[in-house]
C-alpha cells in the first residue's frame, strides 16, 4: 500500500530537483553532467491495452552531454515484480523520448537497499540480452548528519539524512542539527523540507520529536500542517491545554536528548502556567548539558 512515507521519499524530489543530481554526486560519487535545466514529467507508462504501469517520479534532465531521464522509485520492501517492471520502464521510456533513462531507488531499509543495487541480468548467462543496474540511495550510503555544522554546510543532504535514518538512537541528533539548519535557508524552502520529513518518520517518537522541534523554533506554525499538531493532545481553544502540551514538550526534548530530569525539574515545569516562558524553556532544552539549566536565568 501507498503511505505517506513512500511518496514523501520520492515527491521530495518533484519539489526541490537539484537535491537528486546533488545526491547522486555526493553520496553514490556517480558524475552527473553539469545541467542546464530540470523539469518534472507524466509518470504514466501505461500503454493502449490496459495495464496500468507507474514510476514514482520522472524527471527530465538538460545537460551538457545530453537529455536524461531520472526514473526514481520509493521501495519500501523487497518486491521481486520490479525485476520485470524496472526493465520496462527503462526500455519503455527511451523507445518513447529517446533519452537516455536512469534508475534511482530510493529507501529506509538497509535490506532493501542491498536487494535493490543488484544487477537485473535477463537473457542467457554469460551473454544478457539486459542488464539493469540501479543506483541506490539508502541508510547504508547517504551519510549521517548529526553535527549543526555539517547540516548548515548541506541542507538538502542533512535532509535527506533525516529521511533515511530517522530512527533509533541517531535520531535526535540528526533532527536536532537539521532543525537548527534550517533557520538558514529561506522559509518557503524550509516549510517544504519541513513536510517531508514529517511524512517520512515512521518512528511514532521521532515523528514527536521532530515536531516538537518545530515548534520550540516557531517555525512550524505556519505550515499548515502545524494546525493538525496543535490540536492533538489538547482540548480546542483552552488555556490549560495549551500550557499543559508545552509543559510535555519541554520535558520530552530533555528525554530525548538523553538527558535526566528529575522530580524537583518535572514539578517546576509543570507548575508554570506562562506559555511565554514554557516556549523560553523548550528553546533552551534544544541546548543545554543539564535540565536544572533551564532555570538558570529565572
Amino acid at each position: 500500500m501507498v503511505g505517506s512515507t513512500h511518496e514523501a521519499l520520492h515527491r521530495i524530489f518533484q519539489k526541490d530537483p537539484g537535491l537528486l543530481t546533488h545526491a547522486l554526486q555526493r553520496v553514490l560519487g556517480v558524475r552527473f553532467p553539469e545541467t542546464r535545466e530540470i523539469a518534472a514529467m507524466n509518470v504514466d507508462l501505461t500503454e493502449i491495452e490496459p495495464v496500468e504501469r507507474r514510476v514514482d517520479t520522472l524527471l527530465r534532465a538538460e545537460t551538457d552531454e545530453g537529455t536524461y531521464l531520472l526514473v526514481v522509485e520509493s521501495q519500501g520492501e523487497v518486491d521481486q515484480r520490479k525485476r520485470g517492471s524496472w526493465p520496462y520502464y527503462l526500455s519503455y521510456l527511451y523507445e518513447k523520448y529517446r533519452c537516455e533513462p536512469v534508475l534511482i531507488v530510493i529507501t529506509q531499509s538497509s535490506a532493501t537497499a542491498r536487494w535493490a543495487a543488484q544487477p537485473i541480468q535477463l537473457g542467457l548467462r554469460g551473454w544478457e540480452s539486459l542488464t539493469v543496474r540501479p543506483l541506490v540511495l539508502g541508510p547504508d550510503n547517504v551519510p549521517v548528519i548529526a553535527d549543526v555544522r555539517e547540516a548548515e554546510d548541506d541542507v538538502p543532504l542533512a535532509v535527506l539524512s533525516a529521511m533515511t535514518h530517522g530512527r533509533g538512537r541517531q535520531a535526535p541528533a540528526i533532527l536536532e542539527s537539521l532543525a537548527a539548519a534550517l533557520k538558514t535557508i529561506d522559509r518557503d524552502s524550509a516549510a517544504v523540507f519541513v513536510q517531508f520529513v514529517d511524512s517520512c518518520l515512521v518512528d511514532p517518537q521521532a515523528k514527536q520529536m521532530w515536531r516538537d522541534l518545530m515548534t520550540a523554533i516557531q517555525y512550524f506554525w505556519r505550515h499548515p500542517l502545524a494546525e493538525q499538531v496543535r490540536e492533538e493532545g489538547r482540548e480546542e481553544g483552552r488555556e490549560e491545554g495549551r500550557v499543559q502540551e508545552r509543559a510535555e514538550m519541554v520535558l520530552r526534548l530533555l528525554e530525548w536528548r538523553g538527558l535526566a530530569v528529575t522530580g524537583a525539574v518535572r514539578e517546576q515545569v509543570h507548575a508554570c502556567t506562562d506559555l511565554d516562558r514554557l516556549e523560553t524553556w523548550a528553546q533552551r532544552a534544544m541546548h543545554v548539558t543539564d535540565a536544572a539549566e533551564l532555570f538558570a536565568e529565572e
